[in-house]
């Protein structure tokens, strides 16, 4: 192994001390090398990609489409996106002017944190959350303000956003996560309406991450930017709508005069988008196919969850049933092991069976654990079996 002097002499960001890594990946690469490890750990889709989306793909790399591109992407797709956008959820975007395509949801997240952020600003992140966003805004000089909402069913009520706003300084933006990853909660309109009256009479931009939009099992997704596009930023993608995380295709889209700096640093950033996975993303959106595709594939998800909630209730674990994304986050029960690092470990040690602490996700996290669905009902059946398992020999010990 190379040593270099290089690493003692202060030549990285500072900003690097403050980062942690991912505790959901930390956590899977951990336990992944262990014998018959069943894991139900990383948010990943377990279904493949549509053939007519696989198609497009392998049609551009066929017809040698492998040149530069515009950074923002190519205009077919931005009109699908935009097209997408407006038939799912009545939002009205420019694809000229509005809409960016990313390297996935988490550069589009990055991008737009690069370009907004300056030393001291702070983003607001209700909480428990997607680890990335507190992580990625300290990598770009801000600070993350936690906002614990585990004792309001895990959304955000205008009244503690006010309290917030009224408490610190140098706010820049808030991220809304809807459905929410981790604990698969999704926001109202009413809801939404409510946290835009409050936002409206500030300055702040709403960072709407809206990649689990597609997957909204009980009501018809919501957009923030439906209600207050003029302050709202949304995050998109194929990725968990269609099972496409590989391809790595997200969209950005917000009030033109935004999305021009935030292209300025997403060009210097990934330079353009690759071709052959803009024609599959253009191909989710915009085909008819795909939006059967989508609907099958969030039955199947709807399916999962009702067997879990079920199954997990019978057992003594508590959680709010998710209405949307594929992650329930549920309450270790009380006659179990409360730390939840602990209990993770030790499922994994007694069972083989790997469910992410709760305690990553931020303040409201601990004593919880967050499991995905992402997995086929066979998969599931077996974690539970294990699960039962685990908690009898427990409960017997302390009985015994």
């Amino acid at each position: 192994m190379i040593k270099s002097k290089l690493e003692q002499v202060g030549i990285f960001n500072d900003n690097l001390n403050k980062v942690k890594p991912s505790p959901i990946h930390s956590f899977d690469e951990k336990v992944s090398d262990i014998p018959n490890i069943l894991k139900l750990t990383i948010g990943e889709p377990d279904f493949s990609v549509p053939q007519h989306i696989k198609d497009a793909a392998l049609a551009a790399i066929s017809a040698d489409d492998s040149h530069y591109s515009v950074s923002a992407g190519k205009k077919t797709l931005r009109q699908a996106a935009s097209d997408f956008l407006n038939d799912r959820y009545g939002l009205d975007y420019d694809p000229a002017e509005e809409i960016i395509t990313t390297v996935g949801a988490t550069e589009g997240l990055y991008t737009l944190l690069a370009a907004i952020l300056n030393p001291d600003d702070k983003i607001l992140i209700p909480t428990p959350a997607y680890p990335v966003y507190a992580e990625m805004t300290r990598i770009n000089g801000g600070h993350p303000v936690f906002i614990d909402v585990s004792e309001d069913k895990f959304v955000l009520t205008p009244d503690h956003l006010r309290e917030i706003i009224a408490t610190e300084d140098h706010i820049k933006a808030i991220i809304i996560t809807n459905p929410s990853n981790p604990t698969g909660v999704t926001y109202t309109a009413e809801q939404l309406k409510d946290l835009a009256d409050v936002v409206r009479e500030t300055n702040i931009l709403i960072i709407s991450d809206e990649i689990y939009s597609e997957l909204s099992y009980d009501a018809p997704h919501v957009s923030m930017a439906s209600i207050l596009p003029e302050q709202t930023i949304v995050i998109n993608g194929v990725s968990k709508s269609h099972a496409m995380t590989g391809y790595r295709i997200g969209i950005l889209a917000g009030p033109a005069a935004l999305m021009k700096k935030i292209n300025m640093v997403h060009g210097f950033v990934i330079m353009t988008p690759s071709n052959p996975a803009m024609a599959a993303a253009t191909e989710a959106f915009k085909s008819a196919e795909s939006k059967d595709d989508t609907l099958w594939m969030k039955e199947q998800y709807k399916k999962r969850r009702d067997y879990l909630v079920e199954k997990m209730t019978k057992l003594g674990f508590e959680m709010a049933t998710p209405s949307g994304a594929f992650y329930m986050f549920a309450k270790i029960p009380v006659d179990l092991n409360q730390n939840d690092v602990e209990f993770a470990y030790d499922l994994v040690d007694r069972q083989q069976l790997a469910v992410v602490p709760g305690s990553g996700f931020g303040p409201g996290g601990a004593g919880y654990v967050r499991i995905s669905y992402a997995a086929s009902l066979d998969m599931l059946e077996t974690a539970m079996n294990r699960l039962e398992s685990y908690c009898e020999e427990k409960r017997t010990v302390k009985i015994l």
